[in-house]
């Protein structure tokens, strides 16, 4: 797989290319502007800007941004982390002048009329209501909120009703400037074009921009200690989560976790909270383990839905998969299948051209740099048993776990 070519414009923002042959490209843009850069009074606002972004420019009614790509076929969206916003777009390579014409437009030229933020609030409201009619989905919000208790990493991205309705256009201005800046800022393509011509293009329609300069860098200091919480919200199962706090994405600890999380209790079928809770116990449908990783913190949960009754034995049987990591080596057979399992998930996920496209400008957002597949493969496979043993012990303490158990009232 080729590595990416890096271009910094004299406006100071950073971009990447990917040669990858296919009739369809992709661009996207990361910024370094998420839930946990809001100021107090502004819960929800990188969000709600993610979601006005569309909805006009200086250049374009919001009828025009929305069917710009729409109209050959391609497709334009956006997400929000608590720490990034990530805007990308997908279309046929024939377009690829359109596309970045309007993700420029889009990023720069974005006026948030003032009609259009009144009426995404209700849209917003509506979205924060389906998720709290969700239990299963509204956990992971709570539980998050429950681990970094008192910081902005806490906060619901969505917001809530309540601070939805205040926000203004003000708050989009003040919070853009000192967000949305150049070092914050950085632009992903990957698509069968030529290196020289979409240099070119990057400088066109991205190079002429003069972002705003701020200093503003969110932090977190971690106060609360482990706390177990049981909350009637469940409506037919109990909903339970537990984890723990773990280093952040610079760690260099962060892949032997990710190797371990994957074995205990990633996407595929065979993890062994799904060997032994679901297919041995018959306990739980739903089960898994995931990890979010931020700038200085981050976090390895785990969910699972079950009958009330099966609640405690679901409990303890995941703290004895834990115990398994920290008292008990993986065999030489079984670290192999796990390193080959992963490295073969990456390269799953490796090509699909978006997720190359994201994973490119977020790389670039958090390291000033895009790692080729066979160097992180390489780093994966350099991993050995000791290593998940150390990191089991040292993050996934008992006594440090916060849990929370959505139940029937």
């Amino acid at each position: 797989m080729k590595s990416n070519q890096i271009f910094n414009l004299p406006n100071g923002l950073q971009c990447s290319f990917q040669y990858k042959k296919s009739t369809v490209a992709h661009i996207a843009v990361a910024i370094k502007a998420g839930s946990r850069d809001e100021l107090e009074h502004q819960q929800g606002l990188a969000h709600f800007i993610e979601h006005n972004l569309f909805k006009g420019t200086k250049n374009r009614k919001a009828y025009h941004v929305l069917s710009r790509l729409d109209d050959v076929g391609g497709e334009l969206n956006a997400y929000t982390t608590k720490e990034e916003t990530i805007i990308h777009a997908s279309f046929l390579k024939g377009d690829v002048r359109r596309a970045m014409d309007l993700l420029s437009d889009v990023l720069i030229e974005s006026t948030f009329p003032e009609k259009e933020l009144v009426k995404e609030k209700e849209v917003i409201k509506d979205e924060i209501f389906s998720y709290k009619d969700s239990p299963s989905e509204r956990i992971f919000d709570d539980f998050e909120d429950l681990v970094f208790k008192g910081d902005g990493l806490g906060r619901n991205i969505l917001g809530t009703p309540e601070s939805v309705d205040c926000l203004g256009k003000e708050d989009i201005v003040e919070f853009r400037s000192r967000t949305y800046t150049a070092d914050r800022i950085k632009v992903a393509i990957t698509g069968p074009f030529g290196v020289e011509r979409m240099e070119a293009m990057l400088h066109q329609y991205f190079g002429q921009w003069t972002p705003s300069n701020s200093d503003w860098q969110a932090s977190y200091q971690p106060s609360n200690k482990a706390e177990r919480l049981v909350s009637p919200e469940a409506q037919f199962q109990d909903h339970f989560m537990t984890g723990w706090r773990i280093p952040g994405i610079h760690s260099k600890d962060r892949r032997a976790l990710l190797l371990l999380n994957n074995v205990l209790g990633g996407p595929a079928m065979n993890s062994r909270l799904g060997l032994n809770i679901r297919e041995k116990h018959g306990i739980a449908y739903n089960i898994e383990s995931y990890m979010n990783l931020y700038s200085d913190v981050g976090m390895l949960g785990i969910y699972l839905g079950c009958d009330p009754q099966q609640t405690k034995k679901a409990e303890s049987l995941v703290f004895k998969e834990i115990e398994k990591f920290q008292q008990r080596p993986l065999g030489t057979l079984q670290l192999s299948k796990a390193k080959n399992q992963f490295i073969g998930q990456m390269a799953l996920a490796e090509e699909n051209g978006l997720n190359s496209a994201i994973g490119a400008a977020r790389a670039l957002l958090h390291f000033g740099k895009v790692s080729t597949f066979e160097f992180v493969a390489e780093q994966i496979r350099s991993l050995n048993t000791d290593d998940l043993m150390r990191v089991a012990n040292a993050y996934l303490d008992r006594d440090k776990a916060f849990t929370l158990i959505y139940t029937k009232a």
